[in-house]
């Protein structure tokens, strides 16, 4: 799929760190509105969800349009704090370790979610799978001293 390849390889360059976190979340969020939670652009390469997180400092919701990594079939995904490689942790990260309990979301469907940070065995289990599913997510992290974070969230009963 050369399509793939091409937004692969134009996803890891850095000048494309600097130009889509201010430009593809706007484009999400606004066709998303238009849509009716149908559509997401981003989406057309990578799955995708809108999170609504509550803010950690302001405790107001927060709408972040992010590409995610489907698991279980739409029961749980993995989101992947990679920020387009840049150095530090995107606000949306910290807003789920304060307040877990959060919605995403998916294919036009809002899905009350508990998120969980990975970490040790269960994270590079899920950064290996991450980086099957996208390669890169290799670049980002190449990129930082961070570890980027992984979390999964799973649907609430």
């Amino acid at each position: 799929m050369i399509g793939a390849r091409m937004v692969q390889k134009v996803s890891s360059t850095r000048g494309f760190a600097k130009v889509a976190p201010h430009v593809i979340p706007a484009l999400d969020r606004a066709v998303h509105r238009l849509t009716r939670g149908k559509v997401l652009l981003s989406a057309q390469m990578l799955p995708g969800v809108i999170l609504t997180s509550t803010g950690a400092r302001s405790g107001l919701p927060r709408r972040t349009p992010l590409a995610c990594m489907p698991e279980e079939s739409g029961r749980s995904w993995i989101l992947i704090g990679s920020n387009f490689g840049r150095t530090g942790h995107p606000a949306w990260t910290a807003n789920l370790l304060a307040h877990p309990d959060a919605e995403v979301s998916w294919k036009g469907r809002d899905i009350p979610v508990t998120a969980r940070l990975l970490e040790g065995e269960e994270r590079a289990a899920a950064w290996k799978a991450v980086l099957a599913f996208w390669p890169p997510y290799a670049t980002y992290q190449a990129r930082v001293e961070r570890e980027i974070r992984l979390f999964r969230v799973v649907r609430r009963s």
